[in-house]
């Protein structure tokens, strides 16, 4: 047989499977409860708004709509972006934002455009799976950086930038996601954001804020977008994924001028321009103010999801040192921490053998090696699910 690895590439050979999609192949079949994707309520979904509005858009402006559109974005819809931008305190300009497939693709521009082999990002441990996988992908050498209650620790992460920076190893950049942190559910503390950027400026450092869940937020106040404290500093990357609809596949990137440009370059290759059609559609969606009602749906709905498995797994969880969970004040995701004895990748059998599923910690570690964690998403299953699905998650725990 022919020998194809030799016709790959470095980078195609230093990519990897994404372990959370691999998992999920495992928890399609019959009866099984998952607690595993990063999925919408597919339930709360707009479809008669959406069909409406597609109708207006193909009677308005159909051939348009149809045809490519510029790599920038429909100006249309960044406008609205832009007015969303600014009630949060972010002052940019149209030309620091672009239209993304996606904020997946956002990160994937960041590696593109900034990661050289061997270079080193600095991250949360945990962190987003997708985006070790996207900096994976340019070969580079991730360091995570502990979180607590409040975030990232910014003791640990100036320490690990200073030993860097005498080996002579500037990292290209600080990956964050502080609202709601997939996985931990965590969000950063107005002081740590404050810290982050002060780390950020006197090390000379980029900062990519990823921001899927930021208007998720089911109690107590937003604390301030990372790129509103220094737009000089820092890449936002934001999604319509979680908060409106996945299926359209559209983000938005927002940043210093040059870095965007560099980014919509590197865009140019990749696909040309985000789906041209979806963009127009959405900046009717917007327009209508329809989203504000969307995220306040979604919002109350989550929020009862989230009250119920934490109550449940107060209620059904065994009582034991070291196991416990985060309470997080919005977005999709909590995280449990076993007894360090136990590890969710040997249990995740069990598991899925008694219909139960979750993500294995050790996805979300850019080192790989912690083993007793798990993350769980509460926004996906059914209330009756979840009832069901943490006495069952409770049983596999108490059995090992």
């Amino acid at each position: 047989m022919l020998n194809y690895e030799q016709f790959f590439s470095d980078c195609a050979n230093g990519m990897k499977k994404s372990e959370i999609r691999e998992l999920l192949k495992l928890t399609s079949k019959p009866g099984i409860i998952s607690f595993a994707g990063g999925l919408p309520a597919p339930d709360l979904f707009p479809v008669q708004e959406i069909k409406g509005i597609i109708n207006e858009v193909m009677d308005r402006e159909g051939e348009k709509a149809l045809q490519y559109g510029p790599t920038e974005g429909n100006t249309a819809l960044r406008e609205e972006l832009l007015k969303a931008m600014k009630k949060e305190g972010i002052d940019i300009t149209l030309e620091q934002l672009f239209i993304i497939t996606s904020s997946q693709q956002g990160l994937d521009l960041v590696g593109k455009i900034f990661i050289s082999p061997g270079d080193v990002v600095l991250m949360g441990r945990p962190t987003y799976v997708g985006a070790i996988q996207a900096f994976n992908s340019y070969q580079a050498e991730m360091r995570g950086v502990e979180l607590d209650d409040e975030g990232m620790n910014i003791e640990a992460l100036e320490v690990e930038v200073k030993a860097l920076m005498a080996e002579n190893r500037k990292p290209k950049f600080i990956y964050v996601v502080p609202d709601f942190q997939n996985p931990s559910g965590i969000t950063m503390s107005l002081q740590r954001r404050k810290d982050l950027i002060a780390v950020a400026e006197k090390y000379d450092l980029l900062i990519i804020e990823d921001s899927p869940y930021r208007q998720l937020r089911f109690e107590g106040e937003h604390e301030p977008p990372l790129i509103s404290l220094n737009s000089e500093r820092v890449i936002a990357l934001y999604t319509f994924s979680k908060i409106l609809l996945p299926g359209f596949r559209l983000g938005w990137m927002a940043g210093p001028e040059p870095l965007i440009h560099k980014a919509v370059i590197a865009k140019q290759s990749v696909d040309l321009c985000a789906p041209p059609f979806n963009q127009a559609v959405l900046a009717d969606y917007l327009k209508k103010g329809l989203l504000e009602v969307q995220i306040d749906r979604i919002i109350g709905a989550y929020r009862e999801k989230r009250d119920l498995m934490l109550e449940k797994l107060d209620e059904y969880m065994p009582k034991m040192d070291g196991l416990k969970w985060t309470r997080p004040e919005g977005g999709l995701f909590l995280w449990i921490t076993l007894p360090e004895n136990m590890d969710a990748c040997v249990m995740f059998k069990e598991a899925i053998d008694k219909n139960v599923a979750y993500v294995v910690g050790s996805a979300f570690d850019p080192q790989g090696k912690v083993r007793n964690t798990m993350r769980v998403n509460f926004s996906y299953a059914s209330k009756e699910a979840i009832v069901e699905g943490v006495k069952r998650l409770a049983e596999v725990i108490k059995n090992q």
